[in-house]
């Protein structure tokens, strides 16, 4: 089974004057295909930090992100847009959709955004959308949707164009319990149909125990939930399979 995300001693801090903040302390992380990965700590440890980093939102002070094999910072701001529209899906715990724009609108965006033809991006819209369960809202704009819908319909954008991985962050987070057990069981249900990776940062350690895989973020690395506490110890990234 191959590594679709590879972190090697991934390190982040700010400087502000003499004032140097440490996020991220040499973290290192494997995901490999097909798996979901559940990362918790406290608010403010660094979980939307290491996001950022490993979705080629920021740049780390130093250390290197795979991406199914490409040294994601060694890459162009364009190229690295380019790579992130291709290779990868967001999921927030507020949808940020376009207010608007239809749901299927919403889900094409991607799409459009690297040059496919809109009659073509839109097919592939509804096509997401129905997997999602919301093939009676194609038309409907955010504003006409519920909050699970909303969410709904950000997982579909986040996958229209089959990424590698699906970086979430608190997708349930602003749910009540039963929306978030029904967003949960349509994640699980994508994972395996699809076969996307996921990572998922939340407070909910309820879901997290569903996940393959728990870590901690603590105190800017990663510890395993399952193996002791011991923090988790990644190969060098020129062995990435």
């Amino acid at each position: 089974m191959n590594n679709v995300l590879v972190c090697d001693k991934l390190v982040k801090h700010y400087q502000q004057g003499p004032q140097k903040t440490e996020i991220l302390k040499g973290l290192d992380l494997r995901v490999r295909d097909n798996e979901l990965v559940a990362i918790v700590g406290s608010s403010g440890c660094g979980k939307s930090t290491f996001l950022h980093l490993a979705g080629a939102l920021d740049t780390p002070t130093s250390g290197s992100v795979f991406i199914d094999g490409t040294d994601i910072y060694a890459l162009s701001d364009k190229q690295r847009a380019d790579f992130r529209n291709k290779h990868l899906g967001f999921i927030y715990q507020f949808h940020h959709l376009m207010m608007e724009f239809s749901a299927e609108e919403n889900v094409a965006m991607p799409l459009l955004i690297r040059g496919d033809k809109p009659k073509q991006a839109l097919q592939q819209a509804r096509e997401m959308l129905t997997k999602v369960g919301l093939s009676h809202r194609f038309s409907h704009r955010p504003g006409e949707l519920s909050g699970g819908e909303r969410q709904r319909v950000a997982i579909a954008r986040a996958l229209v164009t089959k990424p590698s991985i699906v970086l979430a962050d608190e997708p349930t987070g602003n749910l009540d319990f039963d929306t978030a057990e029904q967003i949960f069981a349509l994640i699980k249900e994508l994972n395996q149909s699809i076969g996307t990776s996921f990572v998922v940062v939340t407070h909910d350690m309820g879901l997290a125990a569903r996940m393959d895989r728990q870590l901690k973020l603590d105190h800017g690395v990663l510890v395993d939930l399952s193996s002791n506490a011991q923090p988790q110890v990644d190969v060098p990234s020129t062995a990435v399979e």
